[in-house]
């Protein structure tokens, strides 16, 4: 009755999966065009999850793909150019070896090029997909951007990556999208919001780089030239829906000493210094702001009062930001940050410039009278004038986090600067809230007046207060002895009687914070009550979780106490010495 018995691994998850080697059999490729041809289409290997069955019972280290993701980069016409360009270098390195100078040069002018353009339409089907793969791909140019020249890599490759940066940092300003500001050890994360999507990445800081010994520079070049392709289209997109000119080009004449650069150099620098305006193709810049008010109001849904409410209030936030250090001149010293402070400048409405001998780009000089603020770095300032003021940088990114401009007090040379703040953390109930952080949520909803009154007056009578407690508990104390005594006195041994009677009793006073903390404690109770039992061990987990937050928090706030109770004991000290 029985049929032909199946054989073993010819069915199921063995035939679901293959190897890294049969795919290259089976496509014909070196190891090297196989991964940039995974890397460009976007397949990776799998972990399958019977791995022994997979290797028909061997334990062997092997790395799988999927078989129909390999079926479909059969297809691709990415092969049949990795085929050429493998037939172009066999052929110029038998010309070379010949030393046929006249067989090279043709070789060389007939080169096999790929597009990738097909690539992004079967990746990337809407522009907001693209848009959302936008973060790593900005990361990986930005790096390639500050390499330095050199053998592992491509110089051609470094410069695209530059040239695509700058395009992208040019509408970020002309569109005002920028939202965020954070400097860190790593480098300084920026936030923009393009087309309603949040783009976040980071530009490292500029040092000196030594390229690491243990990295595979053929696979970063290869998706760096990935993601150089990606952003070049993405930056099309933006600027023709932006109106404006792309490739971007200056809206002034370029004024250049021929002694230092060629004019094509100089157009290039004056773009890489983002200070000038690009061109438009017929609308003003301003026109290019997207109101964001507008935006808002066509995303909220029109049934719920509050959510308008709160896009409105964000709308206006935003709107503020935008025009933010609009009619403010900057003048940049020397050792300050130049270009990441004025892409910073620039995207909140503000003018940068520095001194001409440092690169193209300067609108004016240190002498300029129109000046407004002068950002420095430095301990002292020779020279101040009063019609200026001087500041730090990081008042520049404190206050495009604040969305207002922060009094610069605080960001005078030579004094320490309140701590730098991270905009992208957001403390959620239960955790520990910076003091700083605080101040400024109050600063922001007006009470930082009253709060500095409080700490005063708390300030100038500590000491009234602790006579006025010793006060209060000797008078108690005294109160409690006379109470005692009487009641000795009523429970002596002639006992008088008690009359009945009826005296006026105190209104009871009921808390309601209390009253409404017992009543959600109820609540909970009876909600915890009712969750399923395979939840269980999930909610006790989060709660679990969240004590071990609020104890964290509580071992920061008891810190906190300690140290500020050292200082004003130190400080007391100093002063009666």
């Amino acid at each position: 009755m029985g049929g032909t018995k199946k054989k073993k691994y010819e069915s199921g998850s063995a035939t679901a999966f293959v190897s890294r080697n049969k795919a290259l059999k089976k496509l014909q490729l070196s190891l090297g065009d196989f991964r940039a041809l995974c890397i460009f289409k976007g397949i990776y290997p799998v972990e399958p999850l019977h791995k022994k069955k997979v290797n028909k019972g061997s334990t062997a280290v092997k790395t799988f793909y999927n078989l129909k993701d390999i079926q479909f980069l059969a297809h691709d016409n990415l092969i049949v150019k990795f085929r050429e360009k493998k037939h172009y270098l066999r052929r110029l390195k038998k010309a070379v070896a010949k030393k046929n100078k006249f067989a090279e040069s043709i070789i060389r002018d007939n080169k096999p090029v790929y597009s990738l353009k097909h690539v992004m339409k079967e990746r990337y089907p809407t522009f907001t997909d693209a848009l959302r793969d936008l973060d790593d791909c900005l990361n990986l140019c930005f790096v390639f951007a500050t390499f330095p020249h050199s053998q592992r890599i491509k110089v051609d490759l470094v410069q695209l990556c530059h040239k695509r940066t700058v395009e992208f940092q040019h509408y970020v300003i002309a569109a005002k999208a920028l939202r965020k500001v954070f400097v860190s050890i790593k480098g300084i994360y920026y936030q923009a919001d393009i087309k309603g999507e949040t783009i976040t990445w980071v530009v490292s800081h500029k040092r000196g780089y030594e390229h690491p010994q243990d990295v595979d520079y053929k696979i970063m070049e290869t998706f760096a030239e990935y993601n150089s392709v990606l952003l070049g289209h993405i930056n099309i997109k933006l600027y023709s829906d932006s109106h404006l000119v792309y490739p971007p080009q200056l809206t002034e004449r370029i004024y250049h000493d021929t002694a230092k650069c060629l004019e094509g150099d100089s157009a290039d620098e004056l773009l890489a210094s983002l200070a000038p305006q690009i061109r438009t193709t017929g609308e003003s810049p301003d026109e290019l702001e997207e109101d964001p008010e507008v935006d808002a109001m066509n995303a909220v849904n029109v049934d719920d009062p509050e959510y308008i409410e709160k896009s409105k209030l964000e709308a206006a936030t935003i709107s503020r930001l935008q025009s933010l250090f609009k009619g403010c001149k900057f003048f940049l010293n020397r050792e300050v940050p130049r270009e990441e402070l004025t892409f910073v400048i620039r995207c909140c409405g503000g003018e940068a410039s520095w001194d001409s001998s440092l690169g193209l780009g300067a609108k004016y000089g240190e002498s300029y009278d129109g000046i407004t603020h002068h950002i420095i770095d430095r301990p002292t300032v020779s020279n101040q004038r009063l019609d200026r003021t001087y500041i730090q940088p990081q008042w520049v990114f404190d206050c495009v986090n604040a969305r207002v401009l922060l009094p610069p007090q605080d960001y005078f040379p030579g004094i320490p600067c309140p701590p730098h703040l991270s905009p992208f953390v957001e403390e959620k109930d239960g955790e520990y809230v910076p003091e700083e952080k605080v101040k400024f949520l109050k600063r922001m909803r007006g009470e930082v007046e009253e709060e500095d009154e409080e700490e005063s007056e708390a300030e100038e009578g500590e000491e009234e207060e602790e006579s006025e407690d010793e006060e209060e508990v000797q008078q108690q104390a005294a109160g409690n002895k006379r109470k005692r005594n009487a009641k000795e006195d009523a429970q002596g041994p002639e006992k008088k009687a008690v009359k009945m009677a009826v005296s006026e009793g105190a209104i009871e006073k009921v808390d309601k914070q209390k009253a409404l903390a017992r009543q959600e404690a109820e609540e909970r109770r009876l909600g915890e009550m009712m969750i399923p039992k395979k939840h269980k061990r999930l909610y006790h987990k989060i709660m679990t979780s969240r004590k071990k937050s609020s104890q964290e928090t509580r071992k920061l706030e008891e810190k906190k106490e300690k140290l500020k109770a050292a200082k004003k004991k130190s400080k007391g000290k100093k002063e009666k010495v």
